[in-house]
């Protein structure tokens, strides 16, 4: 008796291998939803002149665009990783008042326009601004140069470091953590031994997505740092210009960063969108 009571128990449980499948009208609707972000990148590749595409993506004035894209964004992304691990650490670690505000500071850039960051930026650091005008008499011009080009990424781009590892440290929790410092390893040595290990996944996830914002940033770049070739004008920028002159080469040029974007997206979610 209590065996197959037992029994019927255990096969009352759910499967949770089976996935629960969606009703037919939401697949729809959401293949709609799917239509909707597909067709417009469909089209973009459909209006690409292959024959075109060698000499538009080799033209002098997008490489210019794209090198100078991939070293600033490398560069703000190094930046990001230095100041967004310690920022993430203090938001999460340490309890201090007004936490929640701070939280929503770093995290203001994700929804304010980006233009409005560069305004922002151009009030704090331009000739005229608040610490740019004391820069200005030592000599020290911030504003459209490649240095205003970078702090414009870092300023957008860093909270999604300082999300993807918050993220991380909560659901890790801090019991590895106490427990190397219970056993006498400093501060510092349990974040470099321990803390940093198991953030490894999420630090790359972060990384990749800061990169990407990195790259494809465009408002807080036009207003903080011009469009200066060689100096400023970064491939979004060139983008922008490009589609008043030679549609086909702002077509070509998005291309560039939709398959950036697109192999981004894949590193950082991909391993995670397989897991059942």
């Amino acid at each position: 008796m209590a065996s197959a009571l037992r029994s019927s128990r255990t096969m009352a449980l759910p499967d949770r291998t089976v996935r629960v499948r969606p009703p037919g009208a939401l697949i729809a609707v959401g293949l709609l939803g799917g239509l909707a972000l597909l067709v417009p990148f469909a089209a973009l590749l459909a209006g690409v002149d292959p024959a075109r595409l060698p000499e538009l993506l080799t033209s002098p004035s997008a490489l210019d665009a794209l090198g100078l894209s991939l070293r600033t964004a490398l560069t703000a992304a190094a930046i990001c990783l230095l100041l967004g691990t310690p920022l993430a650490l203090v938001l999460t670690r340490l309890d201090f008042p007004g936490r929640s505000l701070a939280r929503a500071l770093v995290l203001l850039p994700l929804v304010v326009p980006p233009v409005v960051g560069g305004i922002a930026l151009t009030e704090a650091f331009g000739r005229r601004g608040l610490i740019g005008e004391h820069l200005h008499v030592l000599g020290i011009e911030i504003a459209f140069t490649s240095t205003a080009v970078v702090m414009a990424q870092v300023f957008v781009s860093l909270p999604f470091l300082v999300v993807a590892l918050e993220g991380a440290l909560l659901t890790r929790g801090e019991a590895h953590e106490r427990t190397a410092l219970s056993l006498g390893a400093s501060p510092l040595r349990t974040f470099f031994t321990v803390t940093l290990p198991l953030l490894v996944p999420g630090l790359v996830s972060g990384l990749v997505l800061t990169f990407a914002r990195a790259l494809g940033e465009f408002g807080a770049t036009i207003t903080f740092a011009g469009s200066l070739q060689g100096t400023t004008r970064t491939l979004p920028l060139q983008v922008y210009l490009e589609r008043e002159t030679d549609p086909q080469a702002a077509v070509a040029l998005s291309l560039v960063l939709v398959v950036v974007a697109l192999v981004v997206i894949t590193v950082a979610y991909g391993r995670r969108g397989s897991t059942p």
